[in-house]
């Protein structure tokens, strides 16, 4: 099992590349813009200068070759597992259009791509790092429920009692848990009594009484009195980390719509290849208009076709869902579970008890006779 914080890095890591890569591409993709005939006609602009196709050129390349590298990472892995999505879709497109704009601005007559190719790509990093973005900050939630483990615990050694690192506990050693303190493991009461606070776990606000025999669970908070425990559970086999591993399981799997929009991404894939082969060979082969415009009309439409929001938003809702539902106390198992809640009508709850916010409150105020509430309560 990866750790939350793991994750977390690697999120962070990565929001980080794309944010620095869309920055960069943006600053670079106005000048582009602004050099490119078909953006100086539409704003009715006119200026040019020696060898400013060879700029447009270098800017292009930028963007296209170290700007869209994630999605040919991508595209790689997608082509390795016989998957074909939208990172192959998005690859094709941006390499097809690059490689044909180079030609025609070094070996033939035609119109360049360029600035097609830069706004794909800066749109698409932009996607991402917003992506990247929801999903690290929702990691950083989850990250929140290893917090709940105190770092420190009292080992308890013959008639010491030493602080030691959480982690370095082991089963069957025996702890000294103090009134006040969260609990740093899961375990078995051996000795004393005491009220423990396990609103984190069940969702019930009142104390439940503990006593030699009973187990606590790591996490929850000692109220009144001092236990000692002799630690049953450790790593991965404690609650609070199945909890976790429960919800990094949700977030691996697949909606219903989720699965429809990788097949629809497959199949979306497919079917522009094939609609753009078919298009070069009829103008190539069947028009009088040339090689050179039946490969324009092929990569129009394979650039045309990167509706990439489609592999991008049911991710992260997943994400972001799943993880904020924990926070909140609400585990999901599973998340067609969460699609098909829209349909419900009611809810039925086994007691009422479990409907609370986690924390007591004063509900009504009953003073002695002769006294006002108000003045009791300022006492």
């Amino acid at each position: 099992m990866h750790h939350p914080e793991e994750h977390h890095n690697h999120h962070a890591i990565m929001e980080h590349d794309f944010k620095k890569r869309f920055l960069v591409t943006i600053v670079i993709t106005f000048p582009l813009l602004l050099l490119s005939p078909m953006i100086q006609e539409w704003l009715r602009l006119s200026f040019a200068f020696p060898g400013q196709r060879y700029v447009l050129f270098v800017l292009a390349s930028v963007i296209a070759l170290w700007g869209g590298k994630p999605f040919y990472v991508g595209a790689k892995q997608e082509i390795a597992k016989f998957n074909l999505g939208m990172m192959t879709l998005v690859s094709i497109a941006v390499l097809a259009g690059y490689f044909y704009s180079v030609g025609a601005t070094f070996w033939y007559e035609a119109m360049d791509f360029y600035w097609e190719i830069a706004t794909l790509t800066v749109f698409l990093l932009f996607g991402h790092w917003m992506e990247m973005r929801a999903v690290r900050r929702a990691s950083s939630a989850l990250n929140e429920l290893i917090k709940l483990i105190p770092p420190k615990a009292n080992l308890i050694q013959g008639s010491d009692v030493v602080e030691v690192e959480t982690s370095t506990l082991k089963v069957g050693d025996r702890i000294l848990v103090r009134p006040g303190d969260k609990l740093p493991i899961d375990g078995q009461v051996i000795s004393d009594e005491s009220n423990v606070n396990e609103s984190m776990i069940t969702g019930e606000s009142k104390p439940v009484g503990k006593q030699a025999g009973d187990q606590v669970i790591g996490g929850t908070i000692n109220l009144d009195g001092s236990l000692t425990v002799s630690v049953t559970k450790v790593g991965k086999d404690t609650a609070l980390q199945q909890i976790i591993a429960l919800v990094q399981q949700t977030q691996a799997s697949k909606p219903r719509t989720q699965k429809l929009a990788d097949r629809a991404a497959t199949v979306l894939t497919i079917s522009a290849l094939l609609v753009g082969v078919a298009t070069f060979i009829y103008w190539a082969e069947f028009s009088n208009e040339g090689v050179l415009f039946a490969l324009t009309l092929t990569i129009t439409v394979i650039v045309i076709a990167c509706p990439h929001a489609l592999g991008l938003a049911i991710p992260t809702v997943t994400t972001v869902a799943t993880t904020l539902a924990a926070k909140h106390g609400m585990l999901v198992r599973d998340m067609e579970g969460v699609e098909l809640a829209r349909q419900l009508d009611y809810i039925v709850f086994d007691k009422t008890g479990t409907l609370t916010e986690g924390r007591f409150g004063v509900t009504d105020v009953v003073s002695m006779p002769g006294q006002e509430s108000a003045e009791v309560l300022r006492v």
